[in-house]
């Protein structure tokens, strides 16, 4: 077991509020970590520190072994995957699927002038094929359902191996049977044994993939628990979370909550 990231004492301060307060949280490269907690919770924040993109105003981020502000993000960055709706709306509408996924291994989004190995497509293919996108390839990633492209950003993101797998929100906005097929895909990804560390951002309780093992759940930036899903993910702590009393069911490793009276 390996701590892949580590927060220590972490605040983020923008205008005099903290949007993230003092979290004391590690992981560990087993676990599969599902964040929740309500909007401006400081959810985005927290896989903003991990990813690099954001620095803490005060308390200490170590990631893979590098502590952030004294490491070189540009040397870190591509051991992380990094899975967004905003990483989405920059890919060049008329790149081809598979050069989306392609690109992750310069870390570039849209093609230019970097030289591929063969390499290097065999192993896109192959995660297209994992992802179930391997008929897509040739596509152009704005002809492609919001399911597909979530699970084109998802395939770019593991192209490189990372030890780290972050994934904001990855089946917002789908409909039913596209959510249901991308979390059945995480699932089966999370539950295989060289997968890496992973942190999912959802809002709700149905999207949390099986195989999932731990849980962070945010108020106001600051961490109302934190701990394995099956101890952490309670009808108590989801009324603490979200401010009002909830009702939580389990079924086959699937969670449902709806406001209780």
């Amino acid at each position: 077991m390996v701590r892949v990231l580590e927060f220590a004492d972490v605040v983020v301060r923008r205008n005099a509020r903290d949007i993230v307060s003092h979290l004391n949280w590690t992981v560990n490269d087993d676990e599969r970590w599902v964040i929740l907690g309500p909007n401006g919770a400081g959810k985005t924040t927290v896989l903003q520190l991990a990813d690099t993109i954001e620095h803490p105003t005060s308390g200490t981020v170590t990631i893979l072994g590098e502590r952030l502000g004294r490491t070189d993000v540009f040397e870190l960055r591509p051991r992380i995957g990094f899975a967004s709706t905003a990483m989405a709306k920059r890919v060049p509408p008329t790149e081809r699927v598979i050069d989306v996924v392609m690109t992750a291994a310069y870390a570039v989004l849209g093609r230019w002038r970097e030289d591929y190995d063969d390499i290097d497509e065999r192993r896109a293919f192959r995660v297209l094929t994992e992802w179930k996108l391997d008929e897509l390839a040739d596509r152009t990633f704005d002809t492609l359902s919001d399911g597909e492209q979530k699970r084109v950003q998802i395939a770019r993101a593991v192209m490189t191996d990372p030890e780290l797998l972050l994934l904001d929100e990855p089946s917002a906005s789908l409909d039913l049977g596209a959510r249901e097929e991308l979390l059945s895909l995480l699932g089966g990804y999370a539950q295989a044994p060289t997968t890496p560390a992973m942190i999912m951002v959802t809002h709700h309780v149905e999207e949390i993939p099986v195989g999932f093992t731990h849980a962070l759940l945010l108020r106001d930036g600051a961490a109302v628990a934190a701990g394995p899903l099956a101890e952490t993910l309670t009808a108590d702590n989801l009324t603490r979370t979200f401010g009002l009393p909830v009702a939580l069911t389990e079924d086959g490793g699937r969670y449902a909550a709806r406001a209780s009276s």
